[in-house]
């Protein structure tokens, strides 16, 4: 398996070249996917097994790269830390990193590992399906907890926990372990496993030491298997997450903090076109919000609003 990093690959695929680890705002590891989104999909009248769309169309995103991109473009200083393969989508995933003015110093290039494609259907009421391959594992790349160290950073983002490349246990452990050592605050949005099957108990030794979690309304019930927003919330908070944060589309958000306060933070009333991305707009708008030194209602706020900007538009960020 031959690996590589972006400051070893041939000039001719990646222009920036830096070969010291410069300062981040914030470091986000997780996915980096192309999405091949559909939007309203429908049958041809009299034609079998023939569809038309309003359109179809390749965007860059993965929640890594997703909260990547708003946080950059929101004025902070971002590193990214992920694998893409020597193909066309991780070539159009490494122009958006170069062209957002993101630090590149934490993504490897993996002739193992095919790029994920991920297909989204949209439909005309914003909601989305989304359909993955076996490429999202990621073969047997683990983000090495090196990346960390000397940044100054102040936040880690577990992007997409429970999804490659942060579905081994050992992997995400050794991470939290080494972002505390770095004095970081521990943020983890999660995902529903696919592929491989980790779940919270797996990580029990970690879990008191992430400081915010932020599942959306399915997960948070997959996850503790409870239904009512209030039990979930105080589910968390009894493996030892210190906040927990739901995100509930339409319904906004529903918080119970590390002194047990449990409250909601409404969604704003605007017209959804596409849904894709928003709960990665919602975690950047939060840790915005955070490294501004907001209250946690006010972090919240902060995360409705670029939802809200998210989901009037089509794409992810």
């Amino acid at each position: 398996m031959k690996k590589q990093n972006i400051q070893t690959h041939p000039p001719g695929l990646c222009e920036i070249v830096e070969m010291t680890p410069i300062g981040a705002d914030v470091i986000c590891v997780g996915q980096m996917v192309v999405d091949c989104i559909t939007r309203n999909r429908r049958l041809t009248s009299g034609k079998k097994n023939v569809y038309t769309a309003d359109s179809i169309t390749l965007s860059p995103g993965g929640d890594a790269l997703n909260e990547a991109t708003n946080l950059t473009r929101l004025g902070h200083r971002v590193k990214l830390v992920g694998v893409i393969g020597p193909d066309a989508a991780g070539q159009l995933l490494l122009s958006v990193i170069q062209n957002n003015k993101m630090t590149t110093e934490g993504i490897s290039i993996d002739d193992s590992v095919t790029t994920p494609t991920a297909n989204l259907l949209v439909y005309e009421n914003g909601d989305r399906e989304s359909i993955n391959s076996p490429a999202t594992m990621l073969g047997s790349y683990k983000p090495d907890p090196s990346v960390l160290k000397g940044t100054g950073a102040k936040i880690f983002s577990l992007a997409s926990l429970f999804r490659a490349p942060l579905d081994r246990p050992e992997s995400v452990i050794r991470l939290i372990r080494q972002a505390k050592k770095e004095g970081m605050t521990v943020c983890a949005d999660t995902k529903i496993p696919t592929f491989r099957k980790m779940v919270l108990s797996d990580l029990h030794e970690v879990l008191p030491l992430i400081d915010y979690i932020f599942p959306n309304e399915n997960e948070a019930a997959y996850l503790t298997g409870e239904k009512d927003f209030q039990r979930m919330t105080a589910a968390f908070c009894e493996m030892g997450i210190r906040n927990v944060i739901i995100k509930a589309g339409s319904e906004g958000c529903f918080v119970r903090d590390e002194s047990g306060k449990y409250f909601q933070v409404p969604a704003l009333p605007v017209r959804a076109v596409d849904s894709t991305g928003a709960g990665d707009s919602f975690v950047s708008g939060f840790i915005s919000g955070l490294l501004k030194k907001g209250t946690l209602e006010d972090c919240c706020r902060m995360g409705t609003e670029l939802a809200a900007a998210c989901v009037q538009r089509q794409g992810a960020t």
